[in-house]
């Protein structure tokens, strides 16, 4: 994930939560999804972001002061973003509270592990869910288990093509198509894959994700190991 994102989200958990806002818009299967009931949830499909947690932790934590960095993880939910055919909302008004509880936080460390990355993501993204908390980080977990990550790409040379990057995810998750996900890159160092998802956990194309893909040549897939 990118570093400056990354490092807000790490500590950010221990800033007073801000006043609910009306959304801004930004450029850029175990279940079905739990149905959202509010204004909120005015937004076209999700974007599941995954990020390699290794990058992260060689350009932000080489001492491995975080617990995420403490872990062997390879790829880490970064988060579930609903998303405009045209850019995407952030910071919505909500009922629900702008923390998320220690106890529903920790549930998901086996996903995301950090309390401030879990609660950025809730205020930021969550909140124009028009979800309740539980059920959003429901349909969180949802999604991460829609999808099949190739045991390729944990076992990568060291540098691979965002192009063969691509594939071995679509080989692996069949109605999964090139259009419909993009691979990021941060310095020259695989960053994160961002998958578009119906409201209902269905595989979309998705074209302005798409297109704001990483244009390097080769990418260098730090190890998790």
């Amino acid at each position: 994930m990118r570093g400056a994102l990354a490092a807000l989200a790490l500590l950010v958990s221990s800033v007073p939560p801000a006043a609910s806002q009306t959304p801004i818009f930004g450029s850029g299967r175990a279940e079905r999804a739990p149905q959202a009931d509010h204004a909120a949830s005015a937004f076209d499909f999700y974007v599941l972001s995954l990020s390699w947690s290794p990058s992260w932790c060689a350009e932000n934590d080489r001492g491995a002061r975080t617990a995420q960095c403490r872990k062997a993880h390879g790829f880490i939910v970064h988060g579930l973003w609903p998303q405009a055919e045209s850019g995407f909302p952030q910071f919505c008004r909500s009922s629900e509270p702008a923390r998320v509880p220690e106890r529903l936080g920790r549930s998901l460390f086996d996903l995301m592990p950090s309390m401030g990355l879990i609660g950025h993501q809730w205020r930021k993204h969550g909140t124009c869910s028009g979800l309740s908390q539980a059920d959003y980080f429901q349909t969180l977990r949802a999604a991460r288990e829609r999808i099949t990550l190739p045991p390729a790409l944990n076992d990568a040379e060291e540098r691979l093509t965002p192009a063969a990057i691509e594939r071995l995810l679509t080989e692996a998750n069949p109605g999964l198509t090139p259009d419909g996900l993009a691979v990021t890159c941060d310095g020259g160092k695989l960053d994160e894959v961002r998958i578009c998802l119906t409201k209902d956990l269905d595989f979309r194309a998705c074209r302005e994700v798409d297109r704001a893909g990483c244009r390097a040549r080769t990418l260098t897939i730090p190890s998790s190991r």
